[in-house]
């Protein structure tokens, strides 16, 4: 996998671990403030989230590279 390829992938991939993580320990606060929305998070943790995406898409890149690389998966025309 070129570079490029390789960094487009990294992104597609981190930004769908980091969507899937959002939800996970997002508890709405007990009282809520006048103009919150009922359903944000009092604790988002999103640095922690964030980290764990990084983690779980440069795992995911590394196999996709090494799938590529090996041949089992093409991306070109037959």
């Amino acid at each position: 996998m070129s570079t490029t390829g390789a960094i487009v992938s990294f992104v597609v991939i981190w930004w769908l671990f980091f969507f899937m993580a959002l939800p996970f320990g997002a508890e709405p606060p007990e009282v809520i403030e006048a103009g919150h929305a009922t359903s944000a998070p009092e604790r988002p943790r999103l640095w922690l989230k964030a980290a764990i995406a990084t983690v779980l898409a440069a795992a995911a890149t590394f196999a996709l590279d090494r799938l590529i690389g090996s041949g089992w998966l093409t991306l070109r025309p037959a």
